[in-house]
């Protein structure tokens, strides 16, 4: 079977979002012109693939003058399950992680609660700091079901945790949670590299696979001043 070829406008937007990764803020990209002759599209075309990225502060532009680099946040869509990986892959980033912790441990009664497990279950806890670049975004904490234990002999330092899901059989497919905003404690200040005090956005997800089934439960505290949860309400 063949694949399905990639909508040009999909292909703009990844092209202009690969160049931006290399750019600064202010910096100059090619022109709605420039990119129709590239991609040999319409005006419409690149419209349609540019307009998100506006929608985002990714890009802007300025009449008369030309469109622009914006500033260098980090912006999620909400309302698509992705993981951190992801995200970061749209926008071109590189993703790396730092793994604090790695372990087998007794769940608390939240986590067997969450994770429908017997009652003083183990779980599967992966403590780890997600970094763009080099910049670290976000501190995360997830626990899992203790058939899970194979996930301490995958390389998540440089993978990602739902792709190697994905790959045992247990496709994440459906996120519940809450988000509020938070402060940097000491703690946190040191491994995101913020001053203590700063704003941090701390989310909290059950994730389940297609039948139901709680695969995942993660707490995500993330450096505010980087990272932008972008809505679109109709």
């Amino acid at each position: 079977m063949s694949r399905r070829a990639m909508p040009r406008h999909e292909a703009v937007e990844r092209h202009i979002r690969s160049r931006i990764a290399g750019l600064s803020p202010g910096d100059p990209i090619e022109s709605d012109a420039e990119l129709c002759d590239l991609f040999r599209v319409s005006r419409m075309t690149v419209r349609q693939a540019t307009q998100r990225l506006v929608a985002e502060g990714a890009i802007y532009r300025v009449s008369g003058v030309g469109t622009f680099v914006g500033e260098p946040q980090v912006h999620r869509q909400m309302g698509q399950l992705r993981s951190f990986t992801q995200e970061m892959a749209l926008r071109g980033r590189t993703v790396s992680s730092k793994v604090l912790a790695a372990e087998v441990r007794p769940g608390t009664k939240e986590e067997v609660a969450g994770l429908r497990l017997a009652p003083e279950s183990s779980v599967v806890h992966l403590r780890r700091i997600r970094l763009a670049g080099q910049e670290p975004m976000a501190i995360e904490d997830v626990v899992l079901p203790p058939f899970c234990t194979w996930l301490l002999d995958v390389d998540l330092a440089n993978g990602s945790l739902h792709q190697a899901l994905t790959d045992h059989g247990f496709t994440p497919a459906r996120a519940t949670g809450t988000q509020i905003a938070a402060i940097a404690e000491p703690d946190d200040a040191a491994l995101l590299d913020l001053e203590p005090g700063a704003p941090l956005f701390v989310e909290r997800r059950l994730i389940t696979t297609d039948d139901g089934t709680p695969i995942e439960q993660t707490e995500s505290r993330y450096a505010g001043s980087r990272f932008v949860f972008h809505i679109e309400l109709s």
